[in-house]
């Protein structure tokens, strides 16, 4: 199911060169059947039309504070009412400035005025309105306010000029979406995750690593966040962008993410291992690249740290600990073993022989296990499977919490 299925999205669109990418980001959001319902101010209609919007979002553009002939008497507050949240992008500094003194001179601030949902600003200018102290307070007044601001990106503008004031990516924008729908469930837990695999060299040129794409953890990572976590993210090294609002710690072998994690693991609530990591590791790698010499090569290795296991020593009475196992046989008795022998709370199987779970793939079928039974989940998304998981440590915190209490 899309992420943004069935949500009510109220966008408004202000006069910004960046308007042409509003249209962008409603096609995305219908795309993932979100409902759409877009307002132009007059400004926004000198960059882009009413028609390309109503055909995009498959609804009339509302324009008009003051209604016409059987059109609705109270539409600046029937608009909000309908919607789930407010989305302004991109938000100029004329429109940044109204709404941090209250203005109310057409559909759009009114619209606002109005609203009793999340309201969430792009801000998108040239790089000296943008930084203006003028508009920067009005910025931490709206923040006061309760609204939320999508920091613009940063780069050369339309103007020729570079820096701060570039409408921020869709992605980051949709990030912001769905953490303000997301149950803040873990508001104010520090969570470790670690993701990826780690590569152990052999030679300059090359190493020993493992078929992990990084997509669990990452996936593990931003669903935390959205739901109010401070995350930190340790990874080997992958092909994933940074998720929004985790704090990236990057690592290529064993030995490098072990001293992260100890570094970090006695402050975090919740320790949750999905990284696959290397058992072992090169004894001694060459200093240059090693030639082809005969048939065969005898490449002594030696046993990395168990990071899992170590973790699980070192675990302190409040924290919960959750690892992976990757299996290809005996899933079951190899989660409860590793549960059992590693100290853990709750352990995540999976079935890498599967097509369409374990490495790589969007998708992944998993057993929850714990020390009160286990759990199967149905094949889904990894967003989804990560939410799940979230979910089951919610509810082994809760459990820990009504002991303590």
């Amino acid at each position: 199911m899309p992420a943004l299925q069935g949500k009510r999205v109220l966008f408004g669109v202000t006069g910004s060169i960046a308007a042409y990418k509003a249209a962008e980001w409603v096609r995305a959001l219908v795309q993932e059947e979100a409902l759409v319902q877009v307002i132009l101010t007059e400004a926004a209609e000198r960059f882009v039309t009413p028609l390309s919007f109503a055909t995009l979002s498959g609804a009339p553009v509302q324009r008009d504070l003051f209604a016409g002939a059987g059109e609705d008497p109270i539409m600046h507050i029937s608009l909000s009412r309908e919607a789930d949240v407010f989305l302004i992008a991109p938000a100029s500094a004329q429109t940044i400035a109204k709404l941090a003194t209250g203005m109310a001179d057409n559909l759009l601030t009114a619209a606002v005025l109005a609203a009793r949902i999340p309201v969430l600003l792009c801000p998108a200018m040239n790089v000296n309105m943008y930084r203006h102290p003028a508009t920067q307070a009005n910025l931490r007044r709206l923040r006061q306010y309760g609204y939320l601001v999508l920091e613009p990106g940063s780069g050369e503008l339309a103007c020729g000029e570079v820096g701060e004031g570039r409408l921020a990516d869709w992605a980051d924008a949709r990030e912001a979406l769905l953490r303000i729908f997301a149950a803040q469930d873990l508001r104010g837990l520090k969570i470790l995750v670690t993701a990826g695999p780690t590569r152990e060299a052999i030679d300059p040129v090359r190493y020993l690593s493992n078929r992990s794409s990084g997509k669990m953890g990452f996936a593990l990572a931003r669903t935390a966040m959205r739901r109010g976590a401070a995350v930190t993210l340790v990874t080997g090294p992958v092909a994933l962008p940074a998720p929004p609002g985790v704090e990236v710690i990057r690592v290529q072998s064993a030995h490098e993410m072990a001293e992260a994690v100890f570094a970090r693991a006695p402050q975090s609530r919740v320790l949750v291992k999905a990284a696959a990591v290397a058992d072992f590791t090169v004894a001694a790698p060459a200093e240059h690249k090693i030639k082809k010499s005969g048939e065969e090569l005898s490449l002594p290795l030696s046993a990395t740290v168990d990071i899992l296991r170590e973790l699980g020593a070192r675990k302190e009475p409040r924290q919960l600990l959750v690892g992976f196992a990757a299996e290809s046989q005996a899933h079951y008795q190899e989660g409860e073993r590793k549960l059992r022998e590693k100290n853990l709370d709750l352990i995540v199987v999976n079935d890498v022989l599967d097509g369409q779970s374990g490495f790589a793939v969007d998708t992944n079928q998993v057993t929850l296990i714990g020390k009160n039974g286990r759990q199967e989940m149905p094949l889904l998304s990894k967003e989804d499977t990560a939410d799940r998981i979230w979910d089951a440590v919610r509810a082994l915190l809760d459990a820990q919490d009504a002991v303590a209490d």
